[in-house]
């Protein structure tokens, strides 16, 4: 006769309850965060398992964090912070090992610091604490109250609790993985801001010229105001670089710095892309969508060629820097924006005036501050120091190891007129580095444009003769001055004779003497 199997004790009944209800909601819920807090109310309902409170370790920065709780206020949770080693929560994760507490008010390494408790020595309580592990890491821990009483075995409390870290560690494996992938994009964004700032610190903007001075003075005033800004000059100037230079420079700096660029926008979606949209507004509008102001709330957004913005469109700009407010294409309801406004413009809108191509009450709105940038010809000391600049730029890109400009090239690009301004001026200076093969860009580096006679001065047709001469002058006066006038070490940078290197100084008038005393930094 077959002996009667035990039949489960209620507990038991009640653990295996508990248990297939915390693998279909782990295996059915998409949100794992919901996941654990349906856990933990499932703990409480089944089990009377109170507050209970699931933490997470992060190992970059050796803090504890409650992540989810059961019957706590989300200031209990914020509250919730442990280092590592600190208090029960503390020590569990460091040792790896769960803690009973029989009665929280007789042990003095409770810390109640989520305050939910209240008066702690008045209360029958007890605390149990489980390390929630992969293999041997430690990923967080997960804690419960129980009301002391002598029928409570808090062993097997423990023994349960530890099955249930074992089935939710996978779930807290991916929160903690998604929490330092967020943090890593924090602090990235963080640098990027500061990498930013310190790029566009006004320190670092070549302006030697008294006009550009002045264009700093004027950034240096402006930059810690809300005022709206109307950077005026010819196209290529830097009016981008300025507007830039103003928001990174000013108390939004944090804040995102969105371009708008009036010209590239065709006219039936600029609105759309300046102010955004609501689901249904148009053919195509299957959601709504943020605008470009939208997006610069907080920050800075900068309409460049401001003077090609159609006349319905500069209306609706005027109502958004009077009213700091808009309406999406399609919605009834207003959007309230913070964002400051810089504009910018290469045409003269006081004859656009006249011609009612723009209206006179945006005119006065946005020329509250505004700042005339000079083209490069107006400010011709700034040429040499941004060319040096546009060279180690270049030179790093495409990996050349390229060190200065020779006199020929400065006096080309002193001398020339620059129609397209600092852009063009950078374009020069890339073209040059690619062609260039030497450790020194030469006049013949540079392009056709600034070896005209109007921008050099010399014939517009040579003879073969004397472009020869023209570059061998060149190549000996470099060489003599980089020995300083030792005519025995030039011949050998040119790799000729002395005899023949002495021949050619006398035929070409060169002085050797000039070079013996070049002052310190000369090119």
């Amino acid at each position: 006769m077959k002996e009667a199997r035990p039949q489960p004790s209620a507990r038991q009944i009640e653990e295996l309850a508990c248990l297939y209800e915390v693998a279909r909601t782990l295996s059915s819920s998409l949100n794992m965060r919901q996941a654990l807090e349906e856990i933990l109310a499932i703990l409480a309902e089944r089990l009377d398992m109170r507050r209970g409170t699931i933490t997470i370790f992060n190992p970059r920065t050796k803090e504890i964090q409650i992540e989810v709780a059961h019957g706590l206020t989300a200031e209990a949770r914020k509250r919730g912070r442990y280092r590592l080693g600190e208090g029960i929560t503390g020590q569990v994760v460091a040792t790896g090992q769960p803690i009973i507490v029989p009665l929280i008010k007789d042990d003095p390494r409770f810390l109640n610091r989520t305050r939910s408790r209240g008066a702690i020595e008045k209360e029958q309580v007890s605390f149990i604490c489980v390390p929630i592990k992969s293999g041997a890491k430690v990923l967080g821990t997960l804690s419960v109250d129980r009301l002391f009483a002598d029928h409570v075995s808090l062993e097997e409390d423990v023994r349960f609790l530890t099955i249930i870290s074992g089935l939710i560690a996978q779930t807290v494996a991916n929160i903690q993985a998604i929490q330092e992938e967020r943090e890593r994009l924090l602090e990235e964004n963080r640098r990027l801001k500061r990498e930013l700032k310190g790029k566009y610190s006004l320190e670092n903007f070549i302006a030697l010229s008294s006009r550009m001075r002045e264009v700093i003075e004027m950034i240096e005033r402006v930059a810690p105001s809300p005022a709206t800004v109307l950077l005026r000059g010819e196209s290529g100037t830097g009016k981008s670089l300025i507007a830039r230079l103003i928001h990174y420079n000013s108390p939004r700096a944090e804040g995102p710095f969105v371009t708008v660029a009036c010209t590239a926008l065709p006219e039936n979606l600029i609105e759309s892309e300046l102010f955004g949209y609501e689901k249904g507004a148009f053919t195509g509008a299957l959601s709504r969508k943020p605008g470009l102001f939208e997006q610069a709330s907080g920050g800075t957004i900068f309409l460049d060629e401001i003077g090609d913005l159609p006349l319905n469109l500069q209306a609706k700009l005027l109502h958004v820097i009077q009213e700091k407010e808009f309406y999406r294409v399609g919605g009834t309801k207003p959007v309230k924006v913070d964002v400051r406004i810089i504009t910018a413009t290469n045409r003269n809108l006081e004859e656009l005036l006249e011609k009612g191509l723009f209206r006179e009450d945006l005119y006065y709105r946005l020329n509250v501050f505004p700042i005339y940038v000079p083209p490069l010809r107006e400010r011709p000391t700034d040429i040499i120091p941004l060319a040096e600049f546009f060279l180690e730029k270049y030179s790093q890109r495409y990996g050349k190891e390229i060190k200065r400009l020779s006199s020929p090239a400065i006096d080309l690009l002193v001398q020339y007129h620059w129609p397209g301004n600092v852009r063009e001026l950078e374009n020069v200076i890339e073209r040059a580095v690619i062609v260039c093969d030497e450790e020194v860009i030469r006049s013949y580096h540079l392009p056709q444009s600034l070896q005209t006679a109007e921008s050099s001065g010399t014939h517009a047709r040579k003879s073969l003769a004397q472009a020869v001469k023209n570059l061998e002058m060149e190549l000996i006066i470099e060489a003599l001055k980089e020995t300083r006038g030792n005519q025995s070490e030039a011949a050998r940078l040119l790799d000729t004779s002395l005899r023949i290197l002495n021949y050619k100084i006398r035929k070409y008038g060169i002085n050797p003497k000039a070079f013996k005393v070049s002052p310190k930094g000369v090119k």
